[in-house]
């Protein structure tokens, strides 16, 4: 297996997706059997919450974050019937389903009262600014608020007040934190997005589904326009993703047929991978035969 060299520190940059966030615990199983191992890791979305248990104990991730996916349903993320939907959005008027569940499920791989400072690597988790509609890059203080406002998807979950500031899911700027990372001292990206390339949900049929679909497609640009951009000053080398898989962001049911099939599509790209200075390896929307 040849060995790829990366200019450090390398920062492991986790975009996100909704339950498409299943296909990184592949990507990284890849990325460790080929000895490539972060030194600072950025997330958006699922993929700050994937990343936060990535930074917690690099060692012992790919397994408890292969166990979470496994037993991962949509009701415990996104819990409650369509009453309760209804219910919800009566009350609230601004968003279907409590971050309850999303919340207990990061106190689980986490621990209650976890900080930043507690993680064994840098961690940066990217939401959005209401006021400024900018991201906004945290690294220090409480896990649970900035992770909880980096998946904070509008409709689909209420806002997170944080620090007198007004946070929204991180992937409505910055699905992909690429300048984040790059501002957290990254000298090489390895690049874990789960909407490329070819990643369309299927056709929504439920108002969370037509949110998330919403959401995803804004989504996209960004990390197409930004990819290059970072690469003209370090080596970004971009996973490609698996065969596309028409589904929804909220279906959980093919967790392990998404890590599975992203981490034959990953190793196999990286076995041939040879990285020589700064440049864009890979990239979102190109795919690797």
């Amino acid at each position: 297996m040849p060995e790829v060299r990366l200019p450090r520190p390398v920062g492991f940059v986790l975009g996100g997706g909704g339950s498409l966030g299943a296909m990184q615990v592949g990507m990284l199983r890849a990325l460790h059997e080929h000895d490539l191992r972060p030194d600072l890791v950025v997330g958006t979305s699922v993929g700050s919450l994937n990343g936060a248990v990535l930074a917690k104990d690099p060692a012992d991730a790919i397994e408890r974050l292969h166990k979470t996916w496994a037993h991962m349903t949509r009701q415990e993320a996104f819990p409650g019937g369509v009453f309760s939907r209804v219910r919800t959005l009566a009350h609230a008027k601004t968003h279907l389903f409590p971050s309850t569940g999303l919340s207990s499920i990061i106190t689980e791989q986490l621990g209650a009262g976890a900080t930043f400072e507690d993680l064994a690597l840098p961690l940066g988790v990217v939401a959005t600014e209401v006021d400024t509609a900018e991201p906004l890059l945290i690294t220090e203080g409480e896990l649970l608020p900035p992770l909880l406002a980096s998946a904070a998807i509008p409709g689909i979950y209420q806002a997170v007040e944080y620090e007198g500031r007004t946070l929204y899911d991180g992937g409505l700027v910055a699905n992909v934190p690429l300048r984040q990372a790059l501002s957290m001292g990254a000298k090489s990206l390895v690049v874990l997005d789960c909407a490329f390339p070819g990643q369309i949900p299927s056709p929504p049929h439920t108002i969370a589904e037509v949110l998330m679909y919403t959401a995803m497609v804004s989504m996209r640009n960004q990390a197409v326009l930004e990819a290059p951009i970072a690469a003209a000053e370090v080596p970004v080398v971009y996973l490609p993703g698996p065969v596309p898989v028409r589904m929804s962001p909220l279906d959980f049911r093919h967790t392990d047929q998404l890590a599975n099939s992203a981490y034959d599509a990953a190793n196999s790209y990286l076995d041939k991978l040879t990285v020589d200075g700064p440049g864009l390896y890979g990239g979102p929307g190109v795919k690797v035969a």
